[in-house]
C-alpha cells in the first residue's frame, strides 16, 4: 500500500499481490478517494509487526498480526501544488491484521483494523 500511495494508484497490481477480500477493497477505495481528491502520500510508515496467533497450530492457514505503526512521516500532499494536505493527527497507532494462506500458497491480508493515534 505504501508504494501505491506515492501516486494514489488504486489499480496497482502490488495491491492484489498482498491483499484480498475486504482488505483489498478498503485499500483500493482509499487510494481511489485520494486520487479523486488530488492527493498523494509522501514518506514511509514505520512498521514493527508481530505474530499474535496462528490457526491451526500444526499447519497454519491463518495468521493474526499486530503492529504499532508510526505514520508521522507518511503524510498526504496535494499532487498539483505539493503542499501538505494532512490535517489530522499522525503518530503511533495499533493495527491488527488477519492474513490467510491462499490456494496458490501465497499469504494475503484479508482484513485489518487501524486504531487512533496514541493507541500503542
Amino acid at each position: 500500500m505504501a508504494d501505491a500511495a506515492v501516486t494514489s494508484d488504486w489499480r496497482s497490481p502490488k495491491l492484489a499481490s498482498n491483499a484480498t477480500a475486504d482488505a483489498l477493497s478498503r485499500i483500493s477505495r482509499g487510494l481511489y478517494a485520494d486520487h479523486y481528491n488530488g492527493l498523494v502520500t509522501k514518506g514511509r510508515p514505520v512498521n514493527h509487526p508481530t505474530v499474535e496467533s496462528v490457526e491451526p497450530a500444526a499447519a497454519p492457514t491463518t495468521v493474526n498480526v499486530a503492529d504499532c505503526r508510526d505514520d508521522s512521516q507518511w503524510l498526504k500532499y496535494r499532487a498539483d501544488t505539493g503542499q501538505q494536505a494532512d490535517d489530522g493527527p499522525s503518530g503511533r497507532r495499533h493495527i491488527e491484521a488477519k492474513v490467510k494462506k491462499a490456494v496458490d500458497g501465497s499469504w494475503k491480508v484479508v482484513d485489518f483494523a487501524i486504531q487512533d493515534v496514541g493507541t500503542c
